[in-house]
């Protein structure tokens, strides 16, 4: 499904790379340069000691919320560290406070982020079975259910009480065309990264029942006054990030990443982040999503320089792909 409609243009927050404090700032300055939501995610640990930081996502966003009039977003894995109740309750009181400005995106984890309950790391499938249980515990808990559940979670008699009119929106999260397509039948929408490989998951979303539901993207980029900033800033930032999900979601600590990413190249670093000071071609791969039928695409500049990225976007990007 190709399309040019309007496509909404935000801002994503790296609790890994910044702390809080800092991310509420980046915000603020993108809302104010043009940037029309926002999105974060929801870590315990960085990806390596380099970013060093890791704010508690939920606190966290109720400030945003408060702070900003932007739509937010979260990547969330239920059903290891956080129990699914607790997620439901935490989301119905964002979307109760804030009425159609918060959506969770539900996914079936790291277990960089997840193994600190000690409990073993299954397996990709049984992880998706897992989250599917908790996704269906959730929407229960959202539409005043008292849930009983006994499974790969167990819920004794929960129910949530400040419960928003509407449930908030939950979108499925893969990185693989496999996931995407077993995701098409159940969640309300897809996010995925805008990588190469992005026409197939889209594509595998709708088949397996996603026809119609918003597909919801994130674009890691890394914008600089120049291509050698841009390329080492990226390179010193996510370097430990350029690798399969596969290999992602099983290590467990951030020195892990850094052993792997060690032998990473310039060129592996591009496959993955669009390393580039030219204002211009982000605008053209911006574009180039667009056309794909992505509802929301999420801007993550995965170098240091929020400002400067936030400033340049606002003047030469934004009102070239907003509208």
């Amino acid at each position: 499904l190709l399309r040019s409609d309007p496509m909404k243009i935000g801002y994503h927050a790296s609790h890994e790379q910044f702390p809080p404090r800092d991310l509420l700032a980046h915000v603020k300055a993108a809302e104010k340069g043009g940037f029309q939501a926002a999105s974060c995610s929801d870590h315990l640990f960085p990806w390596s000691a380099r970013q060093g930081h890791s704010g508690f996502a939920w606190s966290w966003l109720g400030a945003a919320l408060e702070a900003t009039s932007l739509p937010f977003g979260v990547v969330n894995a239920p059903g290891y560290r956080y129990h699914p109740v607790i997620v439901a309750q935490a989301a119905a009181t964002l979307e109760q406070m804030y009425p159609g400005r918060f959506w969770i995106a539900v996914g079936s984890g790291e277990a960089l982020n997840e193994h600190v309950t000690g409990e073993r790391w299954p397996l990709k499938r049984e992880r998706n079975e897992r989250l599917l249980e908790c996704a269906s515990i959730m929407r229960r808990l959202w539409a005043g259910e008292t849930v009983t559940h006994r499974g790969h979670v167990e819920v004794h008699e929960a129910r949530v009480y400040s419960r928003p009119d509407r449930p908030p929106r939950m979108v499925g999260a893969a990185l693989s065309e496999a996931t995407a397509e077993w995701m098409g039948g159940w969640a309300d929408g897809l996010i995925t990264v805008a990588n190469g490989r992005l026409k197939e998951i889209i594509g595998a979303f709708r088949r397996g029942g996603g026809e119609g539901k918003p597909v919801v993207a994130q674009a890691k980029v890394s914008w600089a006054k120049n291509d050698a900033e841009a390329m080492r800033g990226a390179m010193e930032q996510w370097s430990t990030m350029v690798f399969t999900s596969a290999v992602a979601s099983e290590l467990t600590m951030p020195e892990h990443f850094e052993e792997l990413a060690k032998g990473v190249t310039e060129d592996q670093m591009r496959q993955a982040v669009w390393v580039s000071s030219d204002p211009k071609e982000h605008v053209e791969r911006i574009r180039a999503v667009r056309e794909l039928g992505v509802s929301e695409l999420y801007i993550h500049n995965v170098n240091l320089d929020q400002s400067g990225f936030i400033e340049t976007y606002s003047r030469d990007v934004l009102p070239s792909v907003v509208g």
